[in-house]
């Protein structure tokens, strides 16, 4: 059966007013119109609920209960830099999470400078944002620290802190890597070099630990010039760094990168040096960003499920205002390697 929404006659109806006519209490009608769901209310009374608020042409008064609450329905998302193709999977997850709880969303973005994001942070918190999401957190930030104290929900989206615990949704990044080294090693490369992000993110810091401790826990010694720590994230920085070991006269046969930028970085520095891809160097990129399949060749990389942490950060989130449970807790997700034209077996030498 469906119902129609009926235009209301005289004064506005009030959530009392679907509360009597649905027959149940006025805390349960709050609760089966606002899918809480740290108390959520059984299927058959949330359709007697919403059938009773469409008959009577009931809206949620959004401004009464920011003045009750002192905050907006509105989630405030601290984003680096929106150029970054990894970013708009992640927004995306997180807003669509949002939505389906009624939450607006705030999107700013910081070009990845700390005296924009206090900025940033400061004005959000000026709307009285319900609570916040931050992909900007830095290792060893106290930002997001000192946001939990002041009891603001916080929630870290692809970032970890070295020593606060804050929730936070990130990737197994120890899983990727080992995806990645095993599947070079199993095509016969020895001399592998690693190309590392900058090191103030959790997920470039912990990419570099695990293929160190990889290396190591196979029983393999590589040269220390190997392992390069780049400045940046983009196509400039994966070329430099690379070009300098294609020189040496043990260059590696095999590249992991740090981001899928810098994989194509690395094929700009092959075709210089005057070899090919995979036939001279195979290369490895980490994200799986858009279009990484239709480049020549086509990358064999690291596939992060992006929308998927967005996704559970903003579940995350919404628990953490529901007050669904006590214990603050973080998730992990797994990535997948995805094999493709960028990487083939080592010539014998």
């Amino acid at each position: 059966m469906t119902w129609e929404t009926a235009e209301p006659v005289g004064a506005k109806p009030t959530l009392r007013d679907v509360a009597l006519a649905a027959g149940v209490h006025l805390a349960t009608a709050s609760r089966a119109l606002s899918d809480a769901p740290s108390r959520p209310v059984a299927p058959r009374t949330v359709a007697l609920v919403r059938q009773a608020a469409a008959r009577l042409g009931y809206v949620p008064d959004q401004v009464a209960r920011s003045l009750r609450t002192h905050r907006t329905p509105a989630i405030g998302v601290l984003i680096p830099d929106m150029s970054n193709p990894v970013m708009p999977p992640l927004v995306r997850g997180a807003e669509q999470r949002l939505a389906q709880y009624g939450y607006t969303t705030l999107f700013a973005d910081t070009d990845n400078d700390p005296a924009a994001e206090t900025k940033r942070l400061t004005m959000l918190l000026s709307w009285r944002v319900a609570g916040l999401i931050l992909a900007t957190a830095r290792r060893d930030q106290p930002l997001a620290a000192e946001l939990v104290n002041s009891g603001v929900p916080v929630v870290l989206m692809s970032r970890k802190l070295d020593a606060t615990p804050v929730p936070s949704v990130t990737v197994d990044e120890s899983v990727g890597i080992a995806q990645a080294l095993g599947h070079v090693l199993e095509l016969g490369h020895r001399r592998i070099a690693y190309l590392g992000v900058p090191q103030w993110t959790s997920a470039g810091h912990e990419r570099l630990v695990a293929f160190r401790d990889n290396i190591a826990s196979r029983g393999l010694t590589l040269p220390p010039e190997f392992v390069v720590t780049c400045a940046g994230y983009g196509e400039q920085d994966g070329a430099a760094a690379l070009a300098g070991l294609l020189d040496r006269p043990d260059r590696p046969t095999a590249v992991l990168t740090g981001n899928d930028m810098m994989a194509l970085g690395c094929y700009d520095a092959i075709r210089s040096a005057g070899l090919r891809c995979p036939e001279d160097v195979s290369v490895v990129g980490y994200n799986d960003m858009p279009l990484t399949d239709r480049v020549d060749p086509p990358l064999t990389t690291v596939r992060v499920p992006y929308f998927d942490v967005g996704r559970q950060a903003a579940t995350l989130l919404v628990e953490k205002l529901a007050e669904a449970n006590d214990i603050d807790r973080s998730v992990r997700l797994t990535p997948r390697l995805v094999v493709r034209g960028s990487t083939a077996a080592a010539r014998a030498s």
